[in-house]
Order: structure tokens, then sequence, then C-alpha cells
């Protein structure tokens, strides 16, 4: 993916958080942190949070690269340990996801 440097990804997952947290009461705001926890054990975001997060994140990344992204997909379910589990590992996937 060599359109979108690592401080985009940073940056696109930061807005995402944003519009996120407009819908989440105020103490269960997800920090704007690499190391902010989003699934599993004292993870920020329920089942749908975290579809809304997915979608969100597929649809800029669409829009940014000009062709359609899918964040699940075989190579995301085959991990040892979900990329979906902070912030950081979200970034680092969609660092690794191969061009179109």
């Amino acid at each position: 993916m060599s359109k979108i440097s690592d401080i985009d990804i940073i940056t696109l997952i930061f807005g995402v958080i944003d519009e996120l947290n407009e819908m989440l009461p105020a103490d269960n705001r997800l920090a704007k942190s690499e190391d902010t926890k989003l699934s599993g054990s004292g993870g920020g975001l329920d089942s749908l949070g975290m579809v809304n997060l997915i979608v969100a994140l597929e649809q800029k990344l669409s829009s940014w690269l000009g062709h359609d992204v899918g964040l699940i997909d075989d190579r995301a379910m085959q991990q040892d340990s979900s990329p979906f589990r902070t912030i950081g590992t979200l970034a680092e996937f969609i660092k690794n996801i191969p061009p179109e």
C-alpha cells in the first residue's frame, strides 16, 4: 500500500474514532492512541461498534486509494492475533494490505 503513509493511516483511523465517539456516551469514548484496545478483553467496542469502525474505515480507505478495500478477509481471519486488538495493530494491518 504505497499510496498512503503510516501517519495518514493513523490520521484516518483517528478520524473514524472521532465519528464513533460522537455516537458513544462520554464514559465509553475511545482514546486516540495506538495503544487503545478496540476488541477482546477490555476492548472499547462492542460487536456493532466494531462493525461500524470497519465499514467506515473501508469506505474511507477505498475513497483515498481509488479502489475497493476490504478489511475482513482470509488474511485477517488467519492471523494468530486479531489485527483489530488495538488502533496500532489495526494500523499495521492496513499498512500491509496488498495493493490492488
